[in-house]
């Protein structure tokens, strides 16, 4: 079942990846926001959707699980459309954090 969900293909990316990826982030994000406020960051709801990709790029690395767009990514000769993607996502993930001085 996976496989044939996972046979739609963007630019050689399967969509459902994607789709699987930003709703559990997108369900996720309450709970991270929590977890991190109590880590005094506050980290905004949507900005966990922005760091979906970039996140889901250094994970893939930290295990070893070298995917098509982690493998683009970190090829130093191609891919800048890729590369600037990413990095755009990175930097209007991390825009909206703030450390919060007191919690409460």
């Amino acid at each position: 079942m996976i496989e044939f969900l996972r046979q739609f293909r963007f630019g050689g990316y399967a969509i459902f990846d994607f789709v699987a990826s930003f709703l559990g982030i997108y369900l996720l994000a309450p709970l991270l926001s929590k977890i991190f406020l109590k880590l005094r960051f506050y980290v905004p709801r949507k900005n966990w959707l922005f760091l979906t990709l970039p996140m889901s790029i250094l994970v893939h690395v930290f295990v070893g699980e070298m995917t098509l767009m982690t493998r683009n990514f970190l090829d130093i000769s191609g891919y800048y459309f890729l590369k600037i993607i990413i990095i755009g996502l990175f930097l209007l993930g991390v825009r909206g954090i703030r450390v919060v001085k007191k919690i409460g």
